[in-house]
């Protein structure tokens, strides 16, 4: 999928660019894989905010995605490749052998009309779902479960892709797109290639409004806040902070502080921590 970069008509069409679309074959949506999507706006059950940068954006329906892969030995043909509003990757729409239908997320080099298959003795091909142990050292893959027949939790959005980098026991070594290499149980499933849409991260928005459409509301600085609303704000001018580092809005130390709780269960499938910036 090529980049069309706009000419500079007006400051919000400089440097701005979209995705050409050429991948997507079809503009509708299979009706019997949608679900209506009601807008949250960051707010929870009490209509208080609990997460910032959130509202408005264009109405958009949900698109029912099988992440587990469990229609197993029964062959799937791609009718079409679609975009997603609620997600970066694109998705496919497979029509099964016994006439079910079904989407999944698009991975590079899926093209319509191929077929696809899920199971243990599915071959090591572009877009097949297996579980980890079934696989090769080496491959390439996406949609990772980390709990059998929970669904695809990891390595998910446009562009992703893991590998494969060895077999001990029951688990296998995955060294996952943020650098992380970790045990997962190897009858955890897996899609086979990486997440397609790869141009996705080379597009820039240039302007506030496309943002909004998409339900992104603006970030604001601490220090042009109030001191009611924020530990930086306050003062005369452009202001220091006065705080010997930088915190959240709720007054936590913020900028390098790790976070991640302590002796967390998780933390023995973890080998090798992610890459730093």
């Amino acid at each position: 999928m090529a980049i069309k970069k706009y000419r500079p008509t007006s400051n919000g069409r400089r440097n701005m660019s979209i995705l050409t679309n050429e991948e997507i074959t079809t503009k509708t949506p299979e009706k019997s894989l949608l679900a209506p999507l009601k807008k949250r706006a960051g707010r929870n059950n009490q209509g208080k905010l609990t997460v910032r940068h959130q509202g408005g954006g264009h109405k958009r329906q949900y698109r029912i995605i099988d992440f587990k892969r469990d229609k197993d030995g029964i062959p799937g043909r791609v009718a079409s490749i679609e975009y997603d509003p609620n997600r970066s990757a694109n998705i496919a729409l497979i029509n099964y052998a016994d006439g079910e239908k079904r989407y999944i997320l698009a991975p590079k080099g899926l093209k319509v009309g191929q077929e696809i298959i899920s199971g243990e003795g599915a071959d090591i091909k572009t877009g097949n779902a297996l579980p980890l142990n079934k696989m090769p050292v080496g491959t390439t893959v996406h949609n990772i479960e980390l709990k059998p027949g929970r669904g695809g939790q990891l390595v998910r959005s446009a562009g992703a892709q893991a590998q494969i980098l060895g077999k001990e026991e029951k688990y296998v070594l995955v060294r996952l797109a943020s650098g992380e290499t970790r045990m997962i149980l190897g009858t955890c499933r897996a899609t086979i290639g990486q997440v397609g849409n790869i141009e996705h991260e080379l597009v820039r928005v240039g302007k506030a409004g496309r943002s909004r459409w998409k339900g992104i509301r603006p970030t604001v600085r601490g220090s042009v806040m109030n001191p009611s609303d924020h530990p930086h704000g306050g003062g005369e001018g452009r202001a220091p902070i006065g705080l010997p580092s930088p915190m959240s809005p709720w007054g936590k130390p913020t900028l390098g502080l790790k976070t991640r709780k302590r002796n967390k269960q998780s933390d023995k499938f973890i080998v090798r921590r992610r890459k730093k910036k």
